[in-house]
Order: structure tokens, then sequence, then C-alpha cells
């Protein structure tokens, strides 16, 4: 089984960059199950990806429900702890499923995974 991580840099609306990571993400999970473990660090201005109860007009894509069914097929989402601290949210509840993470875990994640994906 492939190990992939997707790097999220940009903050989940006002680009499509988190949009189309998570896209990235449930495709790979769907159509290659048991093939791929996917993974995601949320890096930068990304860490507000894991906020819950995002508000978005309807028929616009909503990253905490994308978030949620990434993890519920089995994929594992870390947060930037120095990247959360650093913006003042470090100490909000994340979407169940997210975890603060550090660097050193992130770059365990990448020695581990056959691929990185940066969005």
């Amino acid at each position: 089984m492939q190990k992939i991580l997707l790097v999220i840099h940009d903050a989940p609306y006002g680009t499509e960059k988190a949009y189309n990571a998570l896209r990235m993400a449930m495709t790979l999970q769907s159509q290659h199950a048991g093939q791929a473990e996917v993974r995601i660090f949320l890096l930068a201005d990304a860490v507000f990806c894991g906020l819950p109860d995002q508000k978005t007009p309807n028929g616009y894509y909503h990253i905490e429900r994308m978030l949620k069914s990434v993890i519920r097929n089995g994929g594992k989402v870390k947060s930037c702890g120095g990247c959360s601290e650093a913006r003042g949210i470090d100490q909000l509840p994340l979407i169940e499923g997210v975890a603060l993470s550090n660097m050193k875990e992130f770059a365990q994640w990448t020695i581990e995974c056959d691929k990185v994906m940066s969005f």
C-alpha cells in the first residue's frame, strides 16, 4: 500500500488549494481503496481548515465536510501546532479526527510516505 502525504498551505476559502487537495484525497480513497493510505498535514493558513462549525453559502464547497469524509475513510489529518499558535487558534477545538502536531511529526510523515503532494 502506498502512503501519500498531501500538504495544504492555504486557508480553506479564498483559493481552491484546500478544496483541490481534499478532492484528490477523496478520489484516492474511493478509486484506489486498499492501495493508498492518505495523510494530510495542515500548514500555515491551512490550519484554519481544521476548525469545526464552518458556514458556507449553499452550493459552495465545504472543507469541514470534506475533511470529515477523508477521516471517516481512514485518512489521518494533522495540523501544525506552531502555525496554530502563531494564529491564536491553538486552544480552539478541532474537527474530530484532526490533531495538533509539530515539525518533528511532519518530517517523520514525509520520510514514511512514498509520495508527497503540496497544495
